[in-house]
Formats: C-alpha cells, sequence, structure tokens
C-alpha cells in the first residue's frame, strides 16, 4: 500500500513537471519577455564595464581611447607597490577593515539575541525602529553630525569641559570611524540574524527553561544552532570585503591633520584618478584592491570549510 502510494506520489510530480516544460515552450515569448531587460541591464552595466580593467595596463589618454592608449603593461602595480607610502595606505585600510570587522560585527548578532528576549510585540516593534534608524541618515549627514558633536565646540567636549578637537588626531580617526559605523549599520544588520532566529524551535527552549537553563545556556543549545549557517555566510562575506572600504566616509573625516591615519586606498585611488587624472594608475590600484579581496573571500570560504564540516558559501 506505501509502496503504491509513493509510486502515484512520483508519477504526479513528473505529469508536474511534465506539464510545466509544456507551458513554458508554448509561452517561451513571455518569459523572454521579462527575463530580457534584466539580462540586457547585467550585461550592460556589470560585464561590458569589465572591459575597463585593461586601463590598469596602459597610461590611458581619454582623448585617444582604450585602442589608442600607450600600453604599458605591469609598470602601474610595480609603480605602486615600490611607492613609499604603500604600506600605509595599506595598513591603514587593512586596520580599519580588521578592526571594524572584529567590533562590528557580534554587535548585531548580540542585538538580535536580546531582541528575541522580549516577549511584547510593541515594545520590541518600538525599539527596532530606533535602532533601524540611523541606516536611513546618509554618510554624509553621518560624518557632519560626527564633526559637530566632536568639534572644540561639540556636545562631546562640553560634558568633559574640555576644548579638544578631535578631528585632527590621528589617533583618534579609527574609532570615530569604527564606533560611528556600528552605530549606524548594527541595527539594520541585525534583521537578518532576527529573522533566522524565529526558526528557533519554540518547544526547545521550553525545554531549556523547564530544565532550568540559563540565558547563556539556552542560547548555546537551542537559538545559536538556529543562526550559525547565516552567521558563517555572513562572515566569510564580510571577510571577502574586508578591503572594499568605501572611500566617502573616510574622505569625509578626513582633515589635513589626520592623513596619516585616514588616508586608505579607495581614497588615494579618488585622489589620483579624478583629481589627478592618472586614470590608468588609479585603475591599476583599484585592481589590486579587488584582487585582494577576491583572494580574502575564496581562502576564508576554504577555512571555515575545514571548520565547519565541509560547509561554506
Amino acid at each position: 500500500m506505501g509502496k503504491a502510494s509513493g509510486n502515484t506520489a512520483s508519477v504526479s510530480e513528473s505529469s508536474k513537471l511534465h506539464n510545466l516544460l509544456v507551458y513554458m515552450k508554448q509561452h517561451w515569448q513571455l518569459y523572454v519577455l521579462f527575463i530580457l531587460p534584466a539580462f540586457l541591464l547585467t550585461i550592460i552595466f556589470r560585464y561590458i564595464p569589465m572591459g575597463g580593467i585593461l586601463i590598469a595596463f596602459m597610461e590611458y589618454n581619454p582623448i585617444r581611447g582604450i585602442l589608442g592608449s600607450e600600453w604599458v603593461g605591469m609598470d602601474h602595480f610595480a609603480r605602486f607597490l615600490s611607492s613609499p607610502d604603500f604600506m600605509r595606505y595599506l595598513m591603514n585600510t587593512l586596520k580599519l577593515s580588521v578592526f571594524g570587522l572584529l567590533w562590528g560585527f557580534p554587535i548585531p548578532i548580540l542585538l538580535a539575541f536580546l531582541l528575541n528576549r522580549i516577549l511584547s510585540t510593541k515594545t520590541k516593534q518600538r525599539i527596532q525602529l530606533v535602532l533601524y534608524m540611523p541606516n536611513f541618515i546618509s554618510v554624509i549627514v553621518l560624518c557632519g553630525i560626527v564633526r559637530i558633536l566632536l568639534s572644540p565646540t561639540g556636545m562631546i567636549n562640553s560634558l568633559f569641559g574640555t576644548q579638544t578637537n578631535f578631528m585632527t588626531m590621528p589617533s583618534a580617526f579609527r574609532t570615530i570611524y569604527i564606533a560611528s559605523g556600528i552605530w549606524q549599520g548594527a541595527g539594520w544588520a541585525s534583521i537578518i540574524y532576527t529573522a533566522a532566529l524565529s526558526n528557533a524551535s519554540k518547544e526547545l527552549k521550553e525545554a531549556a527553561v523547564i530544565d532550568g537553563a540559563n540565558i547563556i545556556q539556552q542560547i548555546k543549545a537551542v537559538e545559536w544552532p538556529a543562526i550559525k549557517d547565516t552567521v558563517l555566510i555572513q562572515f566569510i562575506m564580510s571577510v571577502g570585503n574586508i578591503m572594499s572600504i568605501g572611500f566617502e566616509k573616510a574622505y569625509a573625516l578626513q582633515t589635513d591633520l589626520n592623513l596619516s591615519s585616514s588616508e586608505i586606498i579607495s581614497t588615494y585611488v579618488y585622489k589620483k584618478g579624478l583629481l589627478d587624472g592618472d586614470y590608468g594608475f588609479s585603475t591599476a590600484v583599484g585592481l589590486f584592491n579587488t584582487v585582494i579581496n577576491v583572494i580574502l573571500l575564496i581562502s576564508m570560504n576554504k577555512i571555515v570549510q575545514r571548520m565547519n564540516e565541509g560547509k561554506g558559501i
């Protein structure tokens, strides 16, 4: 009887698949109509611009174009790697990224765990609204707020009775950059973990409470397994973007006195490419940055696979 019902279900699934394929074959024009715009947009704005990578190997002249510019091979890469400021730009970028990852990555997870302990739906929604709001502040507005708060006449100095200009201190730039980033993005980043926690078994949690498990034990036994895979994927992606710090925030928080800490590869690319017009060299530096990102992403994925029973991206 069970075998017959299994065969019937298999035949039913095969019939549905066959009917779907027949329908798609009869109405292929409809699928092309819907898929074609997305396909064309992807090709035009994602793949065709990749040809611009050739500029990294040329002494690019906008008037002559790619075909008319002089080919210089790896000269731009050699020039950047041999630059006396290369290590400073690289270390500034890595410090902002690594410290930002170490301090910023666990915060959304902790927020998700805390939000999951709130039983009142209305209270939870109000707290989430407050946490998510900073994400909708633009980077430039955020930098303006930071500059006002940390100015010699700002709120921070008023509270402590000092007149320190924190924006001119190279030693303070990294803390300002990372702390403001956590404040702006932690709440929004916690959404994915909050959603994953909704899959945690309520029965197991109730059983753990009955058995006398404390909050830490409940998180370890019930809630952590529900978000473990999500955390690993997000961590791998974060490591893969460790060199991809946008220049907007770093550039907006820069001053002439904190350049020793605030000048990173992305701001250097912006200045050399758009301000100095050295397009070939700036493209080479940007390509170097991208290659490092890809290497880090692949390496971290391999490491996580070995540590997590073959599971990675």
